[in-house]
């Protein structure tokens, strides 16, 4: 019988043949925390007793950072020193996103196994990883030890057909299939995507779905290793000798197979206060916004700010809206300026803010008021994401984001491109 990747990677870390519903112990390549799970990581190491670390492992300084309080200081102290202590790499203020410096770093290649204490550490799929978060706790043991338990996931298969259409991208087709499998629909699963649509895309709109496969319950996921990851690897300096990847076997078993044509799919927006709340930008027009927010881990990209400066090019916001926007790294930051989109941002009235994880979590970087209406390009819009529970957030493309910020509504960006 014919494997599927999860059970193809599985197999090579436990040194054993298994199959969906197995259980083994695993051998974990690498292992990261942010600044907001790294602090119990640190403790369950001091109380262990731990010298050596038995798992690459790094942490990022990017939920918080640069710090907006001084018990958040505190704490980006301590990763600081335990980072020095073990002789162990720290992404600190400035450097951006941990799903997005992580895989630039080269720390992670196709088949990988790796553990984040975050739960977007799905977003490594992109690159033909299997990557799952966990809790600081778990993630300590695998520190301790190089080793974690798992359970072999079943694999849907998820077939994208068709032709985007211009003005529909990448987060538009991720909010479709959110919207038609729901969240709990795809939960301790591997998902595997293909077809001619995700063939086309580029790496950042990869990642982007990769990064909101848990948004419907998955376990991780994966996108096909081709030509387009290599050129990614190739372009970061990243050198290695295998990054053709794992692919499934011909026969291999699906618990359930999906198609998707997306050619006449239009503009998606998650309505609060849940992900899988999904409906055409079109349907939603005249909702009056008074924040947006481009960037986080799913959509702070170079191709997500190609897309929303083609919005704001010569153009300015409307006076009542805050645009912020984060950069995922200063590397994407540093391309940006490049490539003179900072400068149409700014021109257009946005504040950009450090690389990291701008106001998505919400704890700084603008937080919305009560009842204020805000349209973001994160990956959640659950009560409280952004720091206020009584606040309303719209999840979109960076197209429809800067569309709807430029008319002080959410808005359809189609008529742009």
């Amino acid at each position: 019988m014919g494997k599927t990747i999860v059970e193809k990677i599985l197999s090579k870390h436990a040194g054993k043949d298994l199959s969906a519903g197995d259980f083994a112990v695993c051998k974990v390549d690498f292992a990261f925390g942010q600044d907001g799970t790294s602090s119990i990581i640190i403790d369950q190491i001091r109380q262990l007793g731990i010298k050596k670390l038995k798992t690459s492992f790094c942490m990022v300084i990017d939920h918080s950072a640069p710090s907006p309080s001084e018990g958040v200081s505190r704490v980006h102290q301590k990763m600081r020193r335990f980072a020095e202590d073990f002789n162990t790499d720290i992404f600190d203020v400035g450097c951006g996103v941990c799903h997005q410096v992580i895989p630039e770093s080269g720390r992670v290649l196709p088949g990988d196994l790796v553990l984040g204490a975050d739960s977007h550490t799905c977003t490594y799929g992109a690159i033909g990883a299997f990557s799952t978060g966990v809790g600081s706790t778990d993630l300590a043991i695998a520190l301790a030890t190089g080793r974690n338990w798992f359970k072999v996931p079943a694999t849907i298969k998820i077939i994208i057909k068709g032709r985007l259409p211009k003005g529909v991208f990448a987060k538009d087709v991720i909010l479709h299939i959110i919207g038609k499998i729901k969240s709990d629909g795809a939960t301790y699963k591997a998902v595997e995507f293909s077809g001619p649509v995700v063939d086309k895309l580029g790496m950042d709109g990869r990642f982007t779905m990769a990064n909101m496969l848990v948004e419907m319950g998955a376990k991780c996921g994966f996108m096909p290793v081709d030509r387009k990851t290599a050129e990614w690897f190739r372009l970061r300096g990243i050198k290695n000798g295998s990054l053709t990847g794992i692919s499934a076997d011909k026969d291999a078993v699906y618990e359930t197979i999906y198609e998707f044509d997306v050619s006449r799919l239009k503009p998606m927006v998650s309505v609060p206060h849940s992900v899988d709340n999904v409906a055409e930008a079109v349907s939603l027009k005249g909702i009056k916004i008074g924040e947006a927010f481009l960037g986080t881990c799913t959509n702070g990209r170079v191709d997500d700010f190609k897309a929303a400066a083609k919005v704001l090019r010569n153009r300015k916001i409307d006076p009542r809206v805050k645009l912020i926007i984060a950069p995922s790294s200063r590397q994407v930051y540093l391309e940006s300026l490049a490539l003179g989109l900072v400068e149409i941002f700014v021109k257009a009235g946005a504040v950009i803010v450090a690389p990291g994880c701008g106001s998505c979590v919400g704890t700084h970087n603008g937080v919305p008021s009560d009842k204020e209406i805000v349209i973001s390009t994160a990956n959640r819009n659950f009560k409280g994401r952004m720091g206020n529970p009584s606040a309303f957030i719209y999840l979109a493309s960076p197209a429809t984001v800067a569309a709807s910020a430029l008319k002080g509504c959410i808005s359809d960006p189609r008529k742009y491109f």
